[in-house]
């Protein structure tokens, strides 16, 4: 679970259960990170509600402070369980992404010949 999380409500209040399933879904995404990444990650959560005439906006964003990298997703629906489950998709893609571009060059060695004695 990461250990630094922030979660901020933008012109409106976060209520118990939203900041229950933010925490939930986003905070587990430690498990895609690597070990020196975990210790120093830092999560910035902010929701946003807007109302545009008879409709209504919700907005997540996710910024997620790494030792090398800043990542950073946002995804605006009419729900906001519905965003923060679309944003926590796209950052295990992007945590992924993270993880083998920051690995390091003998693990990588190791997981390619793997890979060609499968095949």
């Amino acid at each position: 679970m990461i250990e630094k999380l922030e979660i901020n409500g933008v012109h409106f209040t976060v209520d118990d259960d939203l900041r229950k399933y933010a925490v939930k879904k986003i905070g587990k995404l430690d498990q895609y990170m690597s070990r020196h990444a975990r210790k120093s990650a830092h999560v910035e959560i902010k929701l946003k509600e807007d109302k545009i005439k008879t409709r209504k906006q919700s907005t997540c964003e996710v910024i997620l402070h790494l030792p090398q990298d800043i990542i950073t997703t946002k995804e605006t629906t009419p729900n906001m369980y519905a965003a923060v489950d679309i944003v926590e998709a796209k950052l295990k893609n992007q945590l992924k992404k993270y993880k083998e571009k920051h690995e390091h060059p003998y693990r990588l060695h190791r997981r390619l010949l793997r890979r060609l004695r499968r095949s």
